[in-house]
């Protein structure tokens, strides 16, 4: 905003003040209303009354945009990317435009899902009655009958839903970067099972009811002038109110309230549900975790709240930039050892962190922790790191779960050099 335009937009306030103050002291309150106004008053919110309605398209073809053969999302008409400002000097018209647009994104990335993916969407929690809150989870056909291995992918805070790594990289890189489909995709055709956690979808959204306020002149008990002199002030409080908030949310945009999901009303809960009702019951010898930022701190909580049944069942976890920290989330010694343990005795650990970094792929990086290693996902950019690093993180399960197979037959082929020893 121009300071010209600041400045017509301050003047008559200014004057005000400069009248009022020389009043008498009935005018001293209206200097302190008016100077509490200025300290409240963002100057780019005030431009808020000449926003356009916060009415958007519900579909990315209302948006006029839509998904190429490679992924990218483009304009159907111009093929040019996605553009943020849409509208000049509108920051916030544009936001609202951007988070509208998100919210379809993840409902095509859920349809990509089902329909591309072939994964099945399960309701939670299980047993939910028809009226409380739900939110849902995705898992292959074979999520918990396939014997030998399963996936399970967690994703990060924020914004992003079941499914997704980064919507920022979906409606500006692409889509193979900022979802999860080409791990869920590769990890079916290499015979896993898959499971994709939902831990942001911890509550839904309801309009709030208006609240009547019983007016004070209902009070027939107060005489009538201290009853006069409190509506008067009443209805100054609200007129002084209304007045502030002309400026702070010209939209009227409805107020909500949350309802929380049961056993599902954070990250960390939900991943111990699904543990409880889905992983731990699946027939897979072999469980492996890929968990980006938000999504290692949830599995370390996980690990505190479920150490023994997660040591006998999890082969190996891939941590992408995982934001967890031992030492905050009171994580005991034998947790610290097992997540920067060797498996099996062999150089192969059970936990690895692919953190952002300027050093090539997989390339060592120093922890001040006691903590699993680090290493590099080849990119500085934090919502890149599961994308960068999937190669190499299949290749870490790969040889996890071969050294895990291992490691049983040298110890049965000595035991049966000793028995025919003895026998001779």
């Amino acid at each position: 905003m121009s300071i010209s335009l600041r400045s017509l937009i301050l003047l008559p306030i200014w004057i005000s003040m400069a009248h009022i103050q020389q009043g008498g002291p009935d005018e001293k309150e209206k200097t302190t209303a008016l100077k509490d106004l200025l300290s409240r008053i963002d100057l780019d919110e005030l431009m808020k009354k000449d926003e356009p309605p916060l009415d958007f398209p519900d579909t990315l073809e209302g948006f006029e945009y839509a998904f190429n053969e490679k992924g990218q999302l483009r304009h159907i008409k111009t093929g040019e990317p996605f553009v943020f400002n849409y509208r000049e000097d509108l920051h916030r018209w544009n936001q609202k435009r951007y988070e509208a647009l998100g919210e379809i994104i993840t409902k095509y990335v859920y349809e990509l899902l089902e329909k591309d993916c072939n994964l099945k969407k399960i309701s939670i929690p299980v047993d939910a009655s028809e009226s409380e809150p739900k939110s849902f989870i995705f898992m292959s056909e074979d999520a918990l009958t396939n014997p030998q291995k399963l996936m399970v992918l967690i994703h990060g805070s924020g914004v992003v839903r079941a499914g997704q790594w980064a919507r920022r990289l979906i409606i500006n890189e692409d889509l193979d970067s900022g979802t999860q489909i080409p791990f869920i995709k590769r990890a079916m055709d290499e015979g896993y099972g898959v499971i994709v956690l939902n831990p942001n979808e911890n509550y839904i959204e309801v309009e709030k009811p208006k609240i009547h306020v019983q007016s004070s002149s209902d009070s027939s008990d107060e005489p009538a002038e201290k009853r006069e002199r409190k509506d008067k002030v009443s209805k100054e409080t609200k007129k002084r109110r209304d007045f502030y908030e002309k400026y702070r949310n010209p939209q009227r945009e409805k107020e909500m309230m949350q309802l929380y999901i049961r056993e599902n009303g954070s990250p960390e809960e939900h991943a111990v549900y699904v543990w409880d009702h889905f992983i731990a019951q699946s027939a897979a010898e072999n469980v492996f975790f890929v968990a980006h930022s938000y999504g290692g701190l949830a599995f370390v909580e996980l690990m505190i709240q479920r150490e023994a049944d997660v040591k006998s069942k999890v082969t190996a976890v891939a941590l992408t930039d995982s934001v967890h920290n031992v030492w905050h989330q009171e994580a005991g010694k034998t947790i610290r050892e097992w997540m920067r343990e060797n498996i099996v005795s062999i150089t192969l650990q059970n936990c690895c962190n692919w953190v952002s970094s300027s050093e090539p792929l997989d390339t060592s990086v120093e922890s001040m922790l006691p903590d699993c290693p680090r290493v590099s996902a080849g990119t500085d950019r934090h919502e890149l790191t599961s994308w960068k690093s999937f190669p190499s993180i299949f290749k870490f399960f790969t040889e996890a779960s071969e050294a895990k197979t291992s490691s049983l037959k040298p110890t049965l082929t000595r035991r049966s050099h000793r028995i025919k020893h003895e026998e001779l």
